[in-house]
């Protein structure tokens, strides 16, 4: 027993233990996850499991990131590490169904080629060396979806975006959207000029992505196949498909409804003489108002903040209150419909009221200014100049919604036809995805892209978000519940908030002394100014002592604040490399030093309770 408690014996034991220990660990418990991370960073939400669940056939997740072009983006690769670690936790979750690769595109490799063949996003840097960092997931059937570089300001959206990828594998077919519009939003032929008129660049592009299916607006019902409605400006719509349009939803049918007061593309049709007569809002009050959301009748907003400039009568700018340009702060940056987007621009837009007594879940994505009012759409309509409404104009401080998402539980906008119907009619859901917005004209290529004939070919250049809004909406609601249930989550990266505020407190004092510079230089140039064109009848040309001495003064001013601008650098780096040390030293040397003073406080006790046993 003595030899069991010597030193070395006791090493051995200890290594020993150690080694099988993590023999243990790594053969029983290696998928075993503790998220101690604010947020759950690595945790998949239950949509995510519920998706990664679905998954029938194997599909591979290559993330490419150039490792040695990366070395010097400190920042970039620590995020790297935590989409790596995400990507894992996918793969972990579905064993033997999803299988993860790194692969660094070193530059001039194959796996560059390879990067590039897939249209990752390749971004110079170190002297012109490619830096990639994208995603690119095939299956058995080569279906290929790509994220083409993981944007780091996204990193909220990390999972629903490789969630998104995943199911996309998974689905065998593309998704069905049924457009129904009374707008002319489909290539068709003028019946004046007898020639083909395009579609809308927004249409084009929807039947790039999905297969579409146009939707007479005198039709009384809806094909059975479609899983999204997408309605623009629906009027005149009969009331077997309004029965028909709730029916869809209540059945879990995903619908996307751009209603307006007044649609100015609709003014601009085939019959000259309808820009003169007052034209009809369209209208799903009648379904929406059940939902807790109804649009304004013939009220359009103005705003002062986000109006845009347009040619007045006299061919000079002028802001236009009812043409407004929405950017990031007029959008819910937790909503992956307008995450990343940067401006969009609509007109005579409408607003939604809100019940705030309704069941369901309603969200206001798209909003106006704190400067904004509202006016009649006949006003707008009418509006010759639009210097008279700026003239008129005057704000509530009240932010209207222009864009609402509804989801949760509904009930039909048709309760009789429960007991008269023969057909089977649901009555109630428990969960319907809908999106509205109050505006067509954002639609409209004359909003948001320039089309130009080169070589008989169309050329698009979008100048505004507005397509990316709407491929964002339509991609998001034909996704499955699980997909549509995901939100975003926190940040990765946790910013040194005392390092931070260092270097801003550093800062403030270094721009105060930066403007003082400036402002001292531009009085005594203004003084040297005057002295060397003198006003004075007979002055000279040469230079007089005052100049002379204002010179040397500013000379030595500017040496002072320069030198004061350097100590105010200094103390910065010092402030930050004594809070490092004191970090390190907290690391390395005290936290250690506490532990064994623990362990030897706990070998004391346990010394002092032996020698009180054997005493």
């Amino acid at each position: 027993m003595k030899n069991l408690n010597s030193a070395p014996i006791k090493l051995i034991l200890l290594t020993i233990s150690f080694l099988l220990l993590t023999l243990i660990s790594q053969q029983f418990f290696s998928s075993a996850r503790l998220d101690l991370s604010e947020g759950g960073m690595y945790t998949l939400s239950d949509g995510a499991e519920n998706i990664v669940s679905s998954i029938e056939e194997p599909v591979t997740l290559s993330l490419y990131f150039s490792d040695a072009v990366s070395r010097d983006l400190t920042g970039l690769r620590a995020y790297a590490t935590q989409v790596k670690d995400l990507l894992r936790e996918f793969e972990l979750a579905a064993p033997g169904k999803i299988h993860l690769e790194i692969i660094d595109p070193e530059p001039f490799s194959e796996e560059e080629d390879q990067a590039a063949a897939y249209g990752l996003q390749g971004i110079p840097i170190n002297g012109g060396d490619d830096l990639y960092f994208g995603l690119v997931g095939t299956n058995v059937q080569n279906d290929v979806e790509v994220i083409a570089f993981l944007q780091p300001d996204k990193e909220e959206f990390l999972e629903y975006d490789i969630s998104k990828l995943l199911h996309a594998l998974s689905v065998q077919e593309k998704p069905r959207v049924g457009i129904l519009s009374s707008l002319p939003v489909h290539s068709e032929l003028d019946m004046q000029t007898f020639q083909t008129m395009p579609a809308w660049v927004i249409i084009e592009q929807l039947e790039q992505l999905y297969v579409t299916q146009k939707i007479a607006i005198e039709a009384d019902v809806l094909p059975e196949d479609i899983e999204l409605l997408l309605l623009i400006h629906p009027k005149g719509m009969s009331d077997s498909m309004l029965y028909a349009i709730d029916q869809f939803v209540m059945n879990g049918g995903r619908l996307i409804a751009f209603l307006d007061p007044l649609a100015e593309q609709e003014q601009l049709g085939t019959n000259p003489m309808m820009a003169t007569q007052p034209s009809a809002g369209s209208d799903l009050n009648a379904l929406t108002r059940g939902w807790g959301v109804t649009l304004r009748e013939d009220q359009v907003v103005l705003d002062a903040q986000a109006a845009l400039s347009v040619a007045g009568l006299n061919g000079q700018a002028v802001r236009h209150l009812g043409i407004i340009g929405l950017d990031s702060s007029h959008f819910v940056s937790s909503d992956v419909t307008t995450a990343s987007l940067e401006t969009i621009n609509l007109s005579s837009v409408g607003v939604f009221d809100i019940d705030p007594n309704s069941s369901t879940n309603i969200t206001t994505i798209l909003s106006s200014s704190d400067y904004a009012s509202t006016t009649d759409a006949i006003r707008i309509q009418t509006l010759t100049d639009p210097q008279e409404l700026l003239n008129e104009f005057s704000a509530t401080s009240e932010r209207y919604s222009f864009a609402v998402k509804i989801s949760g539980p509904a009930q039909t906008a048709f309760p009789d036809r429960v007991n008269e119907s023969a057909d089977v009619v649901v009555s109630s859901a428990e969960n319907i995805n809908v999106m509205l917005v109050a505006d067509t004209d954002l639609l409209s290529d004359r909003m948001w892209v320039q089309v130009q004939s080169f070589f008989g070919q169309s050329v698009v250049t979008p100048w505004a978000n507005n397509g990316d809004f709407v491929i964002n909406a339509v991609d998001n609601l034909v996704g499955s519940n699980d997909l549509i249930g995901i939100r975003s989550k926190g940040k990765f990266s946790r910013p040194f908030n005392v390092v931070l505020n260092l270097r801003r407190d550093a800062e403030a004092s270094y721009l105060t002394s930066a403007n003082d510079l400036q402002a001292q230089l531009e009085a005594t140039e203004a003084k040297l100014t005057a002295l060397e064109n003198p006003t004075e009848p007979g002055a000279g040309l040469s230079v007089t002592p005052e100049q002379e001495a204002a010179l040397v003064q500013f000379q030595d001013e500017k040496l002072r604040i320069r030198k004061e601008l350097r100590e105010v650098r200094h103390q910065l780096e010092k402030d930050i490399q004594a809070l490092g040390s004191t970090l390190k030293f907290i690391n390395i040397i005290m936290m250690p030093l506490l532990i064994v003073a623990f362990m030897l406080f706990l070998n004391l006790i346990r010394t002092s309770r032996r020698s009180a046993d054997y005493s």
